[in-house]
């Protein structure tokens, strides 16, 4: 049942590989560009504008499939590879730098030559946010990592922290969109939970709902307005009287975005290989989210429930969970990952019985550490008792992964060049 569930990791990652999704869904038929079933007059040039760290990928691939005039491709340190005609620069995350800004001057240049006959790609994938930037007139670098560290440190949410970056920002929100003069084609490779378009890298080619006045809002209720740097408060304050652009209110006619990867994509991936393989097989859910340890006894649980009772699934089956899980650090912690305390607390509920559960992080690293997540059966709690290893000591120390490591439980599949959050997979064989 490892090796099987092991094979299902492998389909999950392939399915959100960056290349093998834009080949997917892109193709050249004589002059007609055909996107995930929609055609396009080639009539001019084709431009590239890739950031995330899946961009060289997602841009290689274009490449190989049309002629590409020009184009920039921004990506993580140690991410980058050597493209045709796209250059490659290689920006700070997940705190932006000179070289996140320099990529998105870069981009703007390459807009500014084309014509209403090109098309332009847009390449979007995790860690855009940070990648690609481009500050209001006034706001300096530093005043943007002093807003981004007050935002997160705030208790505000991802949607929040969202909303005020995209009014201080030259391209977050839809504002990369309308300097697009001709055709432009986003493919999106999503690294968000719900696959919302415009939380996904600050939505730079989907349209905004939110507003200045909703940013003024957000500083105002988590204390932080008089906090965040003056230039910040004037850019607000202007584009709340009307002399800064809000951000885009309507889909463009010229613009189209196409979500080619994402974290419901490769569950049903893993579903199709698992019934393939003769199993039933079921996604449970792919908007998870939570602490990572109260997660995995609540997964364990149902396992706990299929296995001694055959409800509401009667064994052999297969269930799938995607999401994002968070561990909650408070004091000194040990090492570990969301996916590792997902594994080792599940240890707990599905001891003696016939189920193997594995937790990873599509992009190969979990947490801070080398490790993917962990993989864990009904042998492992014993094995870890066995080591002298106290379960609820290692889970309240944060220390998943030295527990998981003594027992051969960790489980490593090196960088994936991917991301599309972590994903549980849950095998419960006949008792």
């Amino acid at each position: 049942m490892k090796e099987f569930a092991l094979e299902l990791v492998k389909e999950a990652i392939n399915a959100a590989d960056p290349y093998k999704a834009v080949k997917r869904v892109v193709k050249v038929q004589g002059n007609k560009l055909i996107v995930d079933g929609k055609e396009f007059l080639i009539k001019g040039g084709v431009y590239v504008i890739a950031f995330g760290k899946a961009a060289c990928e997602m841009a290689r691939a274009i490449e190989e499939i049309v002629e590409v005039e020009d184009g920039v491709a921004v990506t993580k340190y140690g991410y980058g590879r050597p493209l045709k005609k796209i250059r490659v620069i290689e920006a700070g995350h997940p705190i932006p730098d000179e070289n996140s800004i320099k990529g998105a001057e870069e981009a703007l240049r390459i807009l500014e030559k084309t014509s209403e006959d090109d098309i332009v790609f847009v390449l979007i994938s995790g860690g855009g946010s940070a990648l690609f930037e481009l500050p209001e007139d006034g706001i300096t670098l530093e005043d943007l990592k002093r807003t981004n560290e007050l935002l997160i440190t705030s208790g505000a949410t991802i949607h929040e922290i969202n909303t005020v970056r995209k009014h201080i920002s030259k391209i977050k929100g839809g504002k990369l969109a309308k300097r697009i003069r001709g055709t432009g084609i986003t493919l999106i490779i999503s690294d968000v939970v719900g696959d919302n378009l415009e939380a996904i890298a600050s939505g730079p080619t989907v349209k905004d709902p939110t507003t200045f006045e909703d940013a003024k809002r957000i500083l105002d209720l988590y204390g932080i307005w008089e906090r965040v740097p003056e230039s910040v408060r004037t850019v607000i304050e202007k584009g709340m009287k009307g002399e800064i652009d809000e951000t885009l209110k309507e889909d463009l006619p010229n613009i189209y975005n196409f979500l080619i990867a994402s974290n419901s994509k490769s569950c049903e991936a893993i579903v199709k290989k698992a019934k393939e393989k003769g199993f039933d097989a079921h996604i449970v859910t792919t908007v998870l989210e939570g602490e990572a340890r109260e997660a995995g006894i609540f997964i364990a649980s149902i396992a706990k429930e299929i296995a001694e009772r055959g409800r509401p699934f009667r064994p052999p089956v297969v269930l799938v969970f995607g999401g994002e899980t968070t561990v909650t650090i408070r004091g000194e912690s040990g090492k570990g990952g969301p996916n590792q305390e997902i594994a080792l607390s599940a240890s707990r509920k599905i001891r003696g019985l016939n189920v193997t559960l594995v937790a990873f992080d599509t992009d190969g690293t979990d947490g801070p550490t080398d490790a993917a997540g962990g993989i864990v059966d009904g042998e492992t709690y014993e094995k870890l008792r066995s080591e002298g290893i106290d379960v609820e000591e290692y889970l309240f120390t944060h220390n998943a992964y030295e527990a998981l490591k003594r027992v051969g439980a960790l489980l490593f599949t090196g960088p994936t060049g991917t991301n599309v959050n972590s994903i549980v997979i849950v095998i419960i064989g006949k008792p």
